[in-house]
């Protein structure tokens, strides 16, 4: 799984199960923003919209978990 970390001025870093890697920024969707989840294929490299939502919704769960905890 390929997650945009950050975006610093043309290059895109992104985290992968192996580790970071940068990448130039035009190599990514127009629309990509921290926090999606990425994948290659033979097109390019995509925003997996449905990936991105779970994971968004996981984050948001766990954090309203650990808020519920004080």
């Amino acid at each position: 799984m390929w997650i945009l970390d950050r975006i610093e001025g043309d290059r895109a870093v992104i985290e992968t199960d192996q580790g970071g890697l940068e990448l130039p920024r035009q190599q990514l969707p127009p629309d990509a923003k921290e926090g999606d989840v990425l994948c290659s294929t033979a097109q390019g490299i995509l925003v997996d919209t449905a990936a991105t939502a779970r994971r968004r919704q996981e984050i948001a769960e766990k954090y309203r978990r650990l808020r519920s905890r004080k």
